[in-house]
């Protein structure tokens, strides 16, 4: 991947460790921001959404920089939240105890929604590279860019919409309308680039060996505009999308996603987690082998593992 490894960026309060979750250099005319916690899939935790607001701020200071392009280090984009930082780490972020504080939840929620958005309200384009996965809370990145290109065999798709999540970005709708943004949101289903480019989610979707070098194609051909007039352009449209109440529906989404995580089905999710490991009640859930109101299988078949002690 382009851009790895020849520089980065954090705020100086920050240590070794958060400096290098996030990568930026400039090359002319384009600043590159690359995800970098490759052995984690890239997947977010708590510094993660202040490192993309710093870094977008950055390349909007400099004078040189006219496009900034978001990657992702290692085999993926971007694999969502840190289920195993929060869940085990930090559990009380993401489930609180009973009763629970919505707006406890919704600060919390709602600063990184914000920060994601800082892709959004860059003065300057961004263009997401999306190879191996945008998916879940990495979606919510990839949608807030400006433009994204995507191998055709990489997936997007936020399957916490199926039970413990809602997209706090709220993008699908504004991407792809009404109708589309519910196959996705009401199934949770997850699709490849050559989808998401058909359906108008991804600007366009190549084999994942021409992925770098479409990228640069368009960066660079943007990067000829002058920065005046592509901010002109890139206003006028986003003004559109706010218009449509764009803000409000990000704060729906973010309250409603504390409830995902605080409902008898959330919290149902939560202990089939604790019983039998992550990978497996994820699966349960994106495969709909769990009804989580019921809490028991699909079939209504007793638990497999009731009184084999947890996990396989």
């Amino acid at each position: 991947m382009p851009g790895l490894g020849r520089a980065c960026f954090a705020s100086r309060r920050q240590g070794r460790d958060a400096m290098d979750k996030l990568l930026y250099e400039t090359d002319g005319r384009i600043a590159r921001l690359t995800l970098n916690r490759p052995e984690r899939l890239n997947a977010i935790d708590d510094e993660l959404p202040l490192l993309i607001e710093q870094a977008v701020a950055r390349a909007n200071d400099d004078p040189q920089v006219r496009v900034l392009v978001l990657s992702g280090a290692g085999r993926a984009f971007c694999a969502g939240y840190d289920l195993t930082y929060y869940a085990e780490g930090n559990p009380g972020k993401v489930t609180q105890d009973m009763p629970w504080d919505p707006m406890k939840d919704f600060a919390f929620m709602w600063r990184n929604t914000q920060r994601f958005m800082s892709l959004f309200r860059s003065l300057k384009p961004v263009i997401c590279k999306v190879h191996g996965a945008a998916v879940a809370g990495g979606s919510d990145i990839a949608l807030c860019c400006d433009l994204l290109i995507m191998a055709e065999d990489a997936r997007i798709g936020y399957m916490p919409a199926r039970v413990w999540g809602c997209p706090t970005t709220a993008m699908w709708v504004y991407r792809v309308g009404m109708e589309k943004a519910k196959r996705m949101l009401l199934t949770g289903d997850v699709i490849d680039g050559a989808e998401a480019a058909r359906m108008g989610l991804a600007l366009k979707a190549v084999p994942a060996a021409e992925l770098d070098a479409e990228v640069e194609r368009l960066a660079e051909r943007m990067a000829t505009i002058p920065a005046n007039q592509l901010i002109m352009q890139k206003m006028m449209i986003n003004q559109a999308i706010e218009a449509m109440g764009l803000n409000e529906t990000q704060r729906l989404a973010t309250l409603f996603d504390g409830i995902t995580r605080h409902s008898p089905e959330g919290l149902a999710f939560k202990r089939r987690a604790e019983k039998v490991g992550w990978k497996r009640a994820v699966a349960e859930r994106d495969q709909g082998l769990w009804d989580w109101t019921e809490d028991r299988p699909t079939n209504g078949a007793p638990d497999p593992l009731d009184g084999r002690g947890g996990a396989e």
